[in-house]
């Protein structure tokens, strides 16, 4: 069974993807391997990073699970992004971000009552 995942992220430039994932995410990266990637540990034994890679960028499709997502949600929007979808699944409900190259990285978890 898994204890960990490393899942990345393809970003056509570098620069303006590490901005706005540090606004999703809350935090600088970790660490940066290298000129073109960069890592964000968002638990113990999760981690999530970009790399520039213009050829494969967009196709990304992912979503971290919190316990409070209404309240991960309020503190993603103080840092200036709002979801773009809203996707409610009984008392599941997912927020969807994209990123400048579509990426998707939704949010969610379970909430006490639908909205």
């Amino acid at each position: 069974m898994a204890t960990g995942i490393f899942a990345g992220i393809a970003v056509r430039d570098y620069e303006s993807a590490a901005q706005w994932y540090v606004q999703l995410f809350g935090s600088e990266p970790a660490f940066c391997p290298n000129d073109i990637e960069a890592v964000w540990q968002l638990a113990e034994g999760l981690y999530m990073y970009i790399v520039e890679d213009p050829d494969r960028a967009g196709g990304a499709v992912s979503m971290i699970w919190v316990d409070d997502p209404v309240s991960e949600i309020a503190r993603i929007a103080e840092r200036g992004l709002q979801p773009v979808d809203v996707e409610e699944h009984g008392n599941v409900r997912k927020y969807v971000y994209r990123d400048a190259d579509g990426n998707e990285t939704g949010v969610g978890g379970e909430v006490s009552q639908p909205k």
